[in-house]
């Protein structure tokens, strides 16, 4: 139905004040006027009614990365373009010159696969990290090869503050290719620690002094309640396992926390009278032979 009013408006005469030595150009610059005005439309539409509801649903998820706010806004503002251009060239009437061009288009299109597969990748993963409420800005995450809290969530790369103070740049397709673990509750990170004992020590009152040395701990949280349980039995210590979950970790360091908890460990421990890591001990069996020289 628009084709036909297009073509009924392209088959008119010009009007008076076009100059009659460009007659045969007016039906290309009514085309050109649709064409500009498809263009105006959906880029007026998508800048300013698309663009501001995808920006609130990613605010919505990720209120604590505004990179992430800038990056999808432009990424859907560009596209948003490259559409407008499409539609302007349909209305214009160079829809068959896109058609007759396919194969031209589709080889670029091969062409720039391949080469931007990386990039491509990364910007999809990007996008499945951002659209994921269960992956946000501030949490403390374990992967192959790391730990830290996520500091900002780009359509690219993802950057992780480690606990020793470093920030590492990963590209997203690493954290979507393989499992990512978050040691706490959604306001809670757990910290674990291996303590070992002399096995002539009391098992049961070391646990309860490895519970314990977690309530000294400035920010432990009470629901769970810290645990210890026995980890392993070494050739020359019984190691436990300590458990406890803290609050807001971006006011300290998982090492400071730590560095916390050992300090208190070690202090119940000794005034328990409990060996900490005891010395290795072992057995040497042999024979030893002197020759004496008449």
């Amino acid at each position: 139905m628009l084709s036909d009013a297009m073509s009924l408006l392209l088959q008119g005469s010009p009007p008076d004040f076009w100059p009659s030595q460009f007659a045969n150009d007016w039906s290309f610059v009514v085309r050109l006027g649709w064409g500009m005005l498809a263009f105006a439309l959906v880029t007026l539409f998508g800048w300013f009614v698309l663009d501001p509801a995808v920006s609130r649903i990613v605010t919505a998820r990720n209120r604590n990365n505004p990179t992430v706010e800038d990056a999808v806004s432009r990424y859907l503002r560009l596209a948003v373009i490259v559409v407008a251009l499409l539609v302007g060239a349909l209305i214009t009437g160079y829809g068959a010159f896109l058609q007759s061009s396919a194969l031209v288009v589709a080889a670029a299109t091969l062409a720039l696969g391949v080469a931007g597969q990386t990039v491509i990748g990364s910007l999809v993963s990007g996008m499945v990290l951002v659209l994921d409420p269960e992956f946000n800005v501030g949490d403390y995450i374990e992967w192959e090869g790391g730990q830290g809290t996520v500091r900002a969530i780009t359509l690219r790369v993802t950057r992780v503050q480690t606990p020793d103070g470093g920030l590492v740049t990963l590209p997203n397709t690493a954290l979507t290719g393989q499992a990512i673990t978050r040691p706490y509750g959604y306001d809670r990170t757990r910290i674990v620690e291996h303590v070992g004992i002399a096995y002539e020590d009391d098992v049961d009152e070391a646990l309860a002094l490895l519970r314990a040395a977690a309530h000294d701990v400035d920010g432990v949280v009470e629901g769970p309640s810290p645990r210890a349980f026995v980890d392993e039995f070494a050739g020359d210590a019984v190691v436990l396992r300590g458990e406890f979950w803290v609050s807001d970790l971006r006011r300290r360091g998982t090492l400071q926390i730590r560095s916390e908890y050992g300090r208190h460990v070690k202090q119940r421990l000794e005034g328990a009278g409990i060996t900490l890591s005891p010395a290795s001990k072992r057995e040497l069996l042999g024979r030893v032979e002197v020759d004496r020289e008449e």
